[in-house]
């Protein structure tokens, strides 16, 4: 095997981790790479989306129900995990929504949420960094928020002027978008379920995504990432969070033999390198293995 190397990726919530890029940090840590995923918040805000998990003692002890659901996850994937500290900021909702409360990851100044990343970055030293685009994947303020630390702290990191006291400088050397939920794929697995003779959980959001002509992030993606052999990896992750995913949800109407058939890769999008690379890619770490051994 190639010389290790180390990937972060950077989410708001405990669960995204496992429904953006997991058959990716799967693969590579099983390479043997070393693989750390960062969540801002601790996940507070959430409801209960799995209605065989809406119990009473669920209910009154969520927050760390979802600390133990993220361990697990990481178990599954095989990775590493840090917390970054925040307090999840809730999804407002109104017309127009009602003003954040104070101190959620969302208010807190962003110097301050930045700090904690460069700490991060500072401490684990990865050579490739993953995040949302800046829509956030959706418009969370959360994910938004998580999109603006990532990118702030890529570009402080290894400077050593900034955000002194949290370590040593360190610059990774790329930086992407990931982007999962692109109509493409989306399309694909619907007329995949309806040639079945079955029913489509994407009916309705295929028909909004038309009328509000919203851009197809598949348009954006630079690197293909090949981890079918992963995608079981991947829903026993998502599984794991069993307070925010109901095992007979659309995340599991496509089989994953049938997925490695028609899509088998997670995509990406590069939008830093400080290494040479041709795009497009199949390897997050095109170019870096180059770099670190030169």
């Amino acid at each position: 095997m190639a010389d290790k190397l180390r990937l972060m990726t950077v989410h708001a919530h405990p669960d995204d981790e496992s429904s953006k890029g997991a058959a990716t940090t799967a693969r590579y840590a099983a390479e043997g790479h070393e693989v750390m995923v960062v969540t801002c918040t601790g996940g507070e805000a959430g409801s209960i989306l799995n209605p065989a998990m809406e119990r009473p003692e669920i209910v009154a002890n969520l927050p760390e129900v979802r600390r133990q659901e993220m361990a697990r996850a990481a178990e599954i994937l095989g990775v590493q995990h840090r917390w970054l500290g925040f307090v999840d900021s809730g999804l407002p909702e109104g017309d127009p929504p009602p003003p954040l409360p104070e101190g959620v990851f969302a208010t807190v100044p962003l110097e301050e949420s930045t700090r904690e990343l460069v700490r991060a970055v500072r401490e684990f030293r990865p050579h490739v960094v993953i995040t949302y685009d800046e829509n956030g994947g959706y418009p969370h303020p959360d994910h938004i928020r998580c999109h603006e630390v990532s990118v702030a702290a890529f570009d402080a990191a290894g400077d050593p002027d900034l955000y002194q006291g949290t370590g040593e400088p360190w610059q990774p050397l790329k930086l992407y978008y990931s982007h999962g939920f692109s109509r493409k794929r989306m399309q694909l697995f619907h007329e995949s379920l309806l040639a079945e003779g079955k029913e489509s959980p994407w009916t309705d959001w295929l028909k909004r995504w038309d009328e509000q002509q919203r851009p197809d992030p598949d348009d954006r993606v630079t690197t293909r990432v090949p981890c079918g052999d992963y995608f079981e990896k991947r829903d026993d992750a998502l599984r794991a969070h069993a307070t925010q995913i109901d095992p007979t949800s659309r995340w599991f109407a496509v089989s994953c033999e049938a997925q490695r058939q028609l899509w088998p890769t997670e995509d990406y999008e590069l939008v830093r390198s400080l290494v040479d690379t041709t795009l497009p890619e199949d390897d997050l770490f095109d170019g870096v293995q180059e770099k670190v051994c030169a």
